[in-house]
């Protein structure tokens, strides 16, 4: 599997999962359900868009995901 790997395509389904977690339409609920609901669309977008910003790497088998959780103006470039 590892050598079947694609993991710039791995990175952007979940940047695309991300954008459609945004883009999703509130259903017809109402009070704490929708509470809940608006609660779960902004873990999945913060966990999608984490991982859709990660450098990946794959060494001896091992996949590692890089992120950098400082602001752009820490980083290094300043990017």
């Amino acid at each position: 599997m590892a050598d079947s790997l694609d993991l710039d395509a791995m990175l952007q389904r979940f940047r695309d999962r991300a954008h459609a977690v945004k883009e999703r339409p509130l259903p017809p609920v109402a009070g704490e359900e929708r509470t809940r609901f608006i609660q779960q669309a902004q873990l999945d977008y913060q966990d999608f868009a984490i991982i859709g910003d990660a450098t990946a790497s794959l060494d001896d088998g091992i996949l590692t995901l890089t992120v950098d959780l400082r602001p752009p103006e820490a980083r290094r470039g300043g990017e």
